[in-house]
């Protein structure tokens, strides 16, 4: 075989091997939970987002980075890998408001929104992640109570943290958005401060009842007193309402009987003679005469007869004793 011939294949094979090498590089897919950056002499170009077969210049003229859709999680504090948990107590420990020490973990969902700043405006953004998370974190559990971290305040705190690390992430132009922020554990550094701790918290718990019984006691003994005062008022309006309604009557009778003096006087005063006699002496037998003077007398009549009624009777009584 010449050495002309053998050029000739050489050719032809490196020919194959280039051709070969740009129409595998020229054409590249992209998956459904993938986004990609085409890179131009190693310089970003822009950013694909739609899923499918996409073209590109051969390389090394350009070439694709292709990064995930998904969201990430990121473990602050402790590891959780193939079951197995992994703490990190020296991370974790950082001191409240009131001056307490406690332990918090938490997670941080994020993900990737532009793809070219997270590959080309920092080496390490993970790292910038977990290092604004902990500063964050630490920022808000300093400005709370210790009781509001272990108790009712941690979803005050998470959105806190939440908000303070999406500040931080814009201000660093990561290409990173920060989707949720989950406190996992909060808790006491040993078992001493935590029983200490429950101690005080069921003391102020026992607290909380015995005022919350003494309120109770106190609204009820107002409910009484105001139900009293109400009867008592009640009472009061009717009495008012009876006497007013007695004094009207009792004037409605008196301008009657006035009327009728006026027609009449001495018929009327000795009408009037004669019922006081009888409000005053109920009961009681009275006999009254008119004499020549027009004077009233009292002449006790039914005693008397009484008395002669009972003589009478004795006497009869004895007169049938002799005749036996």
């Amino acid at each position: 075989m010449s050495l002309k011939r053998i050029y000739t294949i050489t050719g032809l094979i490196i020919t194959v091997i280039v051709l070969g090498i740009v129409l595998v590089s020229s054409w590249y897919t992209v998956d459904e939970s993938e986004q990609a950056v085409i890179m131009t002499f190693g310089k970003a170009n822009e950013a694909v987002q739609e899923p499918g077969l996409h073209f590109k210049l051969p390389w090394p003229i350009q070439s694709v980075e292709k990064l995930s859709k998904e969201t990430f999680s990121l473990q602050f504090g402790y590891e959780e890998k193939k079951g197995n948990m992994k703490d990190f107590p020296d991370e974790t420990k950082m001191i409240t408001g009131d001056e307490n020490i406690l332990q918090a973990d938490l997670v941080v969902q994020w993900k990737i929104t532009n793809p070219e700043k997270y590959l080309f405006n920092s080496a390490e953004p993970k790292e910038i992640l977990y290092n604004a998370t902990s500063s964050s974190l630490r920022s808000i559990i300093g400005s709370s109570k210790i009781d509001d971290a272990l108790t009712s305040g941690k979803a005050k705190i998470e959105a806190g943290v939440r908000e303070l690390l999406s500040s931080l992430i814009e201000k660093y132009d990561i290409g990173i958005s920060i989707l949720a922020v989950k406190l996992q554990d909060v808790e006491l550094p040993n078992a001493d401060v935590r029983k200490a701790f429950t101690d005080v918290t069921d003391a102020r718990e026992t607290m909380n009842t015995k005022l919350n019984e003494a309120d109770k006691y106190k609204n009820q003994r107002i409910n009484e007193a105001e139900g009293e005062k109400d009867a008592i008022i009640s009472k009061a309006e009717g009495e008012k309402a009876s006497r007013i309604e007695i004094a009207r009557g009792d004037v409605s009778v008196f301008n009657k009987l006035y009327s009728e003096y006026k027609k009449n006087p001495e018929v009327t005063k000795d009408r009037l003679v004669l019922e006081t006699l009888e409000q005053v002496l109920p009961g009681a037998e009275i006999y009254i005469m008119n004499d020549d003077g027009n004077t009233m007398k009292y002449f006790p009549i039914r005693p008397i007869e009484k008395d002669t009624t009972k003589q009478e009777t004795k006497e009869e009584g004895g007169e049938q004793k002799n005749e036996r």
